[in-house]
């Protein structure tokens, strides 16, 4: 039956778009594409790349269940598609490009990305650059095979196997944190896909544990970038900016000095000396101490302060049962909070038909004035075996990769999202653009 289903897409995708070599470049149409430049890349007419879709929103939609929705999205196919903040880059274009790296943010904006994210760590020197956790060098870049392997907090250790089974006794390891090296330490390394083979008895084979369901076709050297050059980098790409302040890795104060109010501070002032306007910035922390000092530090830039909320991981905390809740919507509305970003999966449920709808958590946030950012689409998966760790509140209705348009749908519709991460954001961007969406 999986089998027959996949031809059936497939077949679909063919007879909707019959010239396929067509459809791969430019999505169906020249609409999408826009004017040639002189070297043939299509441009906008503000000179940056024009939107270029490719072929992943055409084959999700082909797997859809026949409805109202697939109809008006599979209507809109001959664009034209244009760039929309409601498509937000997580960590670029991660899906198939290394994360944080240029290649990975210049794909997610001419696949319509309005905004772009660079989660902020700082080096042993005290410069802030874009890396997803302040401690993963050794998951995202070349490092273990650098010299500067010996800088690590944690050299790599291979895996410990059973010698008559096989079977893993402890997986290979390393830690290799951003503080560990200076800046010009860090621009020396290559950004490679996130993943590691627990396996692995060399360092070489455990850099090159890329999980299955993602490439290394663009991975041969991708461009790590400081925050200041994520902003410049940005600011070319005619796109906004939502910075990520993630948690140190190591203990705070730095070196006995530098305190976290000092990380956040460092941030926000990378803009303020670029002169990118504050409504082009949307920081965004874990920690709603970061956010409350924004507001009140940096009302400006406050105002678009982003709290994730990570209180799922509270040992307390249920996300469908509000008297858990601490602070509520309300206290989080009175403290100035204008967004709040929860992961998909607490913002669906299923109802008694098995429809996904808005969960309690949704609902409350909005009854309490706070808009909403979900994330991340297109970051675990397969779909047709319940879609992973984003998808868990609403695993029974999740049986096919079309469905990831009937998550999108209702977030954007019934929940109210104002955009959403992701981690392929050309699918995004055509959702937005067939509904209307500016």
């Amino acid at each position: 039956m999986a089998i027959a289903r996949r031809k059936t897409a497939v077949t679909a995708l063919f007879d909707w778009c019959p010239r396929l070599i067509v459809c791969l470049a430019v999505a169906c149409t020249p609409a999408c594409t826009g004017k040639l430049g002189a070297v043939g890349q299509p441009q906008s007419k503000h000179g940056t790349p024009a939107v270029q879709l490719g072929p992943r929103p055409f084959y999700l939609v082909a797997a859809m269940d026949a409805g109202a929705l697939k109809d008006r999205l599979r209507d809109c196919a001959g664009g034209p598609f244009e760039k929309t903040d409601f498509s937000i880059g997580h960590r670029g274009a991660a899906l198939q490009f290394p994360e944080h790296t240029r290649q990975s943010y210049e794909a997610a904006a001419r696949m319509g990305a309005g905004i772009l994210e660079c989660d902020v760590t700082f080096t042993a020197d005290l410069e802030l650059v874009c890396r997803h956790s302040q401690c993963d060098l050794h998951t995202t870049t070349d490092i273990l095979l650098t010299p500067l392997a010996e800088k690590c907090s944690a050299p790599f250790a291979p895996a410990a196997l059973d010698p008559a089974t096989g079977r893993l006794v402890k997986p290979a390891s390393a830690n290799c944190c951003t503080s560990d090296i200076t800046l010009e330490e860090f621009k020396s390394l290559c950004g490679k896909m996130d993943g590691f083979d627990p396996r692995a008895q060399t360092a070489a084979a455990f850099v090159a544990g890329t999980p299955g369901w993602r490439t290394d076709l663009y991975a041969t050297c991708g461009t790590v970038l400081s925050h200041a050059e994520s902003i410049a980098l940005f600011t070319a790409l005619d796109v906004k900016m939502t910075p990520e302040l993630k948690p140190p890795g190591v203990k705070m104060p730095y070196r006995g000095h530098y305190t976290r109010q000092d990380y956040a501070r460092q941030m926000i002032d990378d803009y303020v000396r670029a002169g990118v306007p504050p409504e082009h910035v949307w920081p965004q922390s874990f920690d709603l101490d970061d956010v409350r000092y924004w507001i009140t530090e940096y009302p400006e830039f406050g105002r678009q302060a982003v709290y994730l909320d990570g209180r799922y991981s509270d040992s307390g905390f249920d996300h469908t049962n509000p008297a858990t809740w601490s602070p509520t919507m309300e206290a989080l509305a009175e403290s100035k909070l204008k967004i709040l970003a929860p992961p998909m999966w607490m913002l669906l449920k299923l109802d008694d038909l098995g429809r996904i709808v808005p969960s309690e958590y949704a609902m409350r946030a909005t009854s309490a004035g706070i808009d909403l950012i979900a994330w991340t689409l297109e970051r675990s998966g397969p779909l047709a075996t319940g879609g992973g760790w984003y998808y868990q509140s609403i695993t029974g209705a999740i049986d096919n990769d079309g469905d990831t348009y009937e998550v999108l749908h209702v977030l954007a519709k019934d929940v109210g999202i104002l955009g959403i991460f992701s981690d392929w954001p050309a699918t995004v961007t055509y959702y937005h653009n067939c509904m209307g969406g500016k």
